[in-house]
């Protein structure tokens, strides 16, 4: 099973290089990564998918917010989230399969943005599920080239992912409760 984890992190050099380099040290897999700015110009969003069964996606959490520059982690798995992926297919489409190929992208929902005379180019913004579904059935046809995004997610309405660190909130900041105040130290 695979765990998507959403982390919004500080828009700085260097970031994702100290993200892949946690993964990497640690020995998670990284099935994909998708990263970009958000409404913030200060603050990116990491989509992470990871396969579940070699690690925890609390060791996951517990590990990246080790890490300076990250502000939030949400295992977004089983939560109310939309989550889509972008593909890029290149098949071959001669004139007598043409009419088939644009078919299945029709009922796919997906556009075709290039035409040349023996291929064509379609985008499918779906699912998973559906772009491998899509996937499937353009292999007879003869796919020459392709690119996926991988996952990128957000939350539905005010929903929040699971949160497995103890005092983590959205902020990114630890919340102290009384007992945790010690006036000898002045926090």
């Amino acid at each position: 099973m695979y765990k998507t984890l959403i982390a919004t992190v500080e828009n700085k050099p260097g970031v994702l290089n100290r993200v892949a380099s946690l993964f990497r040290r640690r020995n998670f897999n990284i099935d994909s990564l998708n990263v970009g700015r958000t409404e913030n110009p200060d603050v990116s969003r990491m989509t992470i998918v990871m396969d579940s069964q070699e690690v925890d996606a609390r060791l996951v959490e517990a590990n990246l917010y080790k890490l300076v520059n990250v502000i939030d982690v949400q295992d977004v798995t089983n939560q109310p989230a939309v989550l889509r992926e972008l593909a890029l297919i290149k098949v071959d489409a001669p004139a007598e399969k043409r009419a088939e190929i644009i078919s299945l992208a029709t009922v796919f929902k997906a556009k075709i943005v290039d035409v040349s005379a023996d291929s064509l180019i379609m985008q499918i913004t779906a699912t998973s599920d559906r772009v491998d579904s899509l996937v499937e059935l353009l292999r007879p046809t003869g796919i020459t080239e392709m690119v996926r995004t991988g996952h990128v997610g957000m939350m539905r309405g005010d929903e929040e992912g699971a949160r497995y660190t103890p005092g983590r909130h959205a902020d990114g900041y630890t919340q102290f409760k009384a007992q945790d105040v010690d006036p000898a130290l002045g926090v």
